[in-house]
């Protein structure tokens, strides 16, 4: 089920026996904890983490008794490491034909058809993600807490999720933000909504009444000195020289790594070559084309694809590929002056 989806049965019908939180979004899981903590006093609450302690262990403390408390919560981390290592878990059973941790898959599923009343056990499980070579252990995660029916999937969200969710908590915190200041704090954090919360709550204590700008985030936000950067790229795509040497500078005062710089140049490049060959005559025609391929991109990127598809023809963008291939290798010498090769590929790029 969807994080949402939980909340709504806590609301409706109580914490359940047992839940298994599986999957690497914090978000969410920081509110599904919120509120199962509401449902019970703050002293019954138990923290367990199961590479400190056995599975065993933490069902034994499920059904002793409380004195103090009817109801209590057990918030078991690292539910991954109840899970059967080594030789075991490669075969997946025994010599004798029996599953590897049957035993202690065996005592949950046991303790889940008479649990103690009053009581919820909640496994953390967020060490695998659902794609990739993570999806198949944490398959193995699934299938050896089979026994809890109530699976919350926490998923990370996608770039167009977190942009929406941003908005939802920038709009609760009382201020507003510029739809570029508000796609960057999206994609300087990664679209991990989790630490985009916590900027927002730094951001409404600076914000006042005034609306927050592009270059509030590059102030105040960590991992925003990618700021810098995008301003480097709408720079060259203005063909604007004298601008885009002092971004360097900047870049270059602040410790950038000139080679991600580079890197954001090569896709910008990129995409804008694509874009002319396709024949595509604004950033709405550029933002859907991308979206069929695949590719997820905001409005604010599409105008910056179409400003450099506007200022630069075809053989342009051509040779701007070919002088980030020529970047790239001198930032790659034995002893490169990294600025000194960025200023080259500027000055020939912009003529």
């Amino acid at each position: 089920m969807t994080p949402g989806q939980f909340l709504h049965q806590i609301k409706r019908s109580g914490p359940p026996p047992a839940v298994l939180l599986l999957g690497p979004e914090a978000y969410e899981r920081r509110r599904i904890k919120t509120a199962l903590l509401a449902t019970v006093p703050e002293s019954a609450v138990v923290q367990h983490d199961l590479s400190e302690v056995t599975l065993a262990e933490v069902l034994d403390d499920a059904r002793a008794l409380s004195l103090f408390a009817s109801e209590r919560l057990i918030w078991v981390s690292n539910a991954e490491a109840a899970l059967p290592k080594g030789k075991a878990a490669a075969e997946e059973g025994d010599s004798d034909g029996e599953p590897a941790g049957a035993v202690n898959a065996g005592e949950l599923l046991a303790y889940l058809k008479d649990p103690t009343p009053g009581v919820t056990l909640a496994f953390e499980a967020i060490r695998f993600d659902f794609e990739g070579d993570d999806k198949r252990k944490q398959d193995r995660v699934r299938k050896f807490y089979a026994g809890i029916r109530d699976v919350v999937e926490l998923a990370r969200y996608s770039i167009q999720e977190a942009r929406a969710e941003t908005e939802v908590l920038a709009r609760k915190a009382g201020f507003q933000m510029e739809p570029d200041a508000l796609e960057l704090l999206v994609e300087a954090l990664g679209a991990d909504i989790a630490r985009i919360s916590v900027e927002i709550e730094k951001l409404a204590l600076y914000a006042g009444n005034r609306v927050i700008g592009v270059d509030d985030i590059a102030a105040l936000v960590p991992d925003a000195r990618s700021t810098t950067i995008f301003a480097l790229v709408n720079a060259l795509g203005r063909r604007d020289r004298a601008r885009a040497l002092a971004v360097l500078d900047t870049l270059t005062k602040e410790g950038e790594f000139l080679p991600l710089a580079l890197a954001f140049l090569s896709t910008q490049f990129r995409m804008a070559l694509v874009a002319r060959e396709s024949g595509l005559k604004s950033a709405q025609q550029i933002q859907s084309h991308f979206q069929r391929m695949g590719i997820a991109m905001w409005g604010s990127r599409a105008d910056q694809v179409y400003q450099t598809v506007s200022k630069f023809s075809k053989p342009q963008l051509e040779q701007a590929v070919s002088l980030i291939y020529r970047a790239d290798k001198g930032l790659r010498d034995a002893r490169p002056d990294d600025r000194i090769v960025m200023e080259r590929f500027i000055m020939d790029l912009v003529q």
